[in-house]
């Protein structure tokens, strides 16, 4: 046998597309040949490869050896094709047999001995093959039931999957996807003893570790607690609505008031995220190699020196920004004038969108931003304008200059416009101890839950004609409006943001319909 297939997959963005590495043996002086468009790291791979199958115990074939990386117009990227590689060359040249590699799909960085590293995307790799194996099911489904093909009983069988084997240090990552079955390895001749075994009774199995599926946590505990903060009555209150109903939020403030504090304890009253967003989550965490704690809601806190690409995501080849990595949880933008104004608005776009489309000239990646906006800002350069102490000695024209650092149209997408004012000190002292995180997120929750029974989303991401549909008014609420938009100069999205925001208050007060005092609440966080 002088040729074979092995299945792996690339990451491309968040995606895991197949890969089919081909390996041809043929005569001819000894080389080693990859195309397929393979970036530096899958270039270098031919030597990784060539030392772990030799200090593996094997071969090395000396022959003119040809791999095609398929589809050849897909970027390959990372040393995760390493041991598929390897696996190819062991199996064209007949020191493993290419049946058993049936059913298998690989994915390994080989380190020089042989021994197996971990890889980023293992995560994703795991998700693509159960979504694949979910569609071929659909489709045989579909077609069966046009041809009046086997009855349900057989059509409803789970999808074949198949296998995946990984570094032993990918395991319990990659075993977070339900239905598939994980093989960790601890080195490449693990891998071939396993695969030996299959097809040969006599061949020693070093049996590969399977990897079982954990029961999903919903809510691993966080390490901070909204009873921290003290006081503050109106800012914890804007806090507890925009946990329900996922509105953004804008602190303003003098130094030292709490911004930063509440804005932190943000995720911890938040409701608890679902096994599937839990799984969106962590497997955007495990392409972009971050650290993040399964089943916690993300907080990602900038500096203010942030580039656009950092922030949105971009590069030659697009990669997630820190909008994608706040995903169904919490990007906070700490001294927000202090940001680059053309970084700050590239922000419009994804708020309204929750997704970024990013677009080269050889590449096109949508990646998800269905985060929660929460910015904190001071109300003039020194920090203490208005606080009562006499001590800014900002001129007019200074504060003007700071404040018009934003622009309309990005604070217009700012749902709840909250002033915090610093407390003296003897109310800190004297001051009890607010609700915890776990009491408010009980509200919170239950507020969550009205909102997906009523219209399959949160309030922040109902459309204009599901507004219409699900926020209805009464006269005396759409006169106040009427009034409100004519005193505060509201926008037409201004308008709508002000509905989805007295929606919340409503469903926090397990109130169907919405009352005036519900609006003039909603009102009361545009009036800045």
């Amino acid at each position: 046998m002088s040729f074979a297939q092995v299945y792996t997959r690339s990451v491309v963005g968040l995606h895991a597309p197949k890969v089919i590495i081909e390996v041809h043996l043929s005569q001819g002086l000894p080389a080693l040949t990859i195309v397929g468009l393979p970036e530096a790291a899958v270039r270098e791979s031919k030597d990784r490869v060539r030392s772990a199958i030799l200090n593996s115990g094997f071969q090395f074939p000396n022959r003119r050896l040809t791999i095609n990386l398929a589809p050849a117009d897909l970027p390959k990227e990372g040393a995760r094709l390493d041991l598929p590689i390897a696996i190819g060359i062991l199996a064209a040249s007949d020191q493993i047999d290419p049946e058993s590699l049936s059913g298998f799909e690989f994915i390994g960085e080989l380190a020089l001995n042989g021994e197996l590293r971990q890889v980023t995307g293992s995560l994703a790799v795991a998700r693509a093959i159960k979504a694949e194996a979910l569609a071929l099911k659909s489709s045989k489904v579909s077609k069966s039931s046009k041809n009046n093909g086997p009855p349900l009983n057989e059509q409803r069988q789970k999808p074949q999957t198949a296998a995946l084997i990984v570094p032993i240090d990918n395991g319990a990552e990659a075993s977070r996807v339900d239905g598939v079955t994980i093989l960790a390895a601890q080195n490449l001749k693990a891998v071939c003893d396993h695969l030996q075994s299959l097809t040969d009774p006599s061949a020693t199995d070093t049996h590969l570790e399977v990897v079982q599926s954990k029961p999903t946590q919903q809510h691993t505990g966080y390490k901070v607690d909204l009873a921290d903060v003290k006081g503050q009555h109106h800012a914890r209150r804007a806090l507890e609505i925009a946990a329900a109903g996922g509105h953004s939020l804008l602190f303003t403030g003098p130094p030292g008031s709490g911004k930063t504090l509440m804005a932190s304890r943000l995720p911890t009253i938040m409701p608890d995220l679902s096994d599937e967003d839990a799984l969106e989550v962590a497997s955007t965490y495990s392409v972009a190699d971050s650290d993040y704690d399964y089943g916690t809601r993300p907080f990602r806190q900038v500096h203010h020196t942030i580039s656009a690409v950092a922030l949105v995501g971009g590069g030659s080849r697009p990669k997630p920004g820190e909008i994608t990595l706040a995903n169904k949880g919490v990007l906070f933008l700490d001294e927000l004038p202090e940001f680059d104004r053309t970084v700050l608005e590239v922000l419009r776009q994804p708020l309204e969108a929750k997704q970024i489309t990013i677009s080269r000239a050889n590449s096109q990646m949508t990646f998800p931003a269905n985060f929660q906006l929460v910015a904190a800002m001071n109300p003039c350069p020194c920090g203490y304008d208005g606080d009562g102490t006499g001590r800014c000695r900002c001129r007019p024209e200074q504060i003007k200059r700071y404040q018009d650092k934003l622009s309309g149209p990005l604070l217009d997408r700012i749902d709840l416009h909250i002033t915090v004012p610093a407390l003296p000190i003897a109310d800190l002292q004297n001051a009890q101890a607010g609700e915890g995180s776990e009491q408010v997120r009980t509200r919170v929750a239950a507020a969550h839950k009205q909102q997906l029974q009523r219209q399959q989303k949160v309030n922040n991401e109902l459309s204009p004609s599901e507004i219409d549909k699900y926020i209805q008014l009464g006269e005396g609420e759409q006169q106040l409006l009427q009034m409100a938009q004519q005193r505060l100069n509201l926008s037409a999205r201004g308008y709508h943001r002000v509905l989805r925001v007295a929606r919340t208050i409503a469903d926090l007060a397990d109130s169907i319909d919405i009352t005036s005092a519900h609006v003039s609440e909603a009102l009361s966080y545009r009036s800045k």
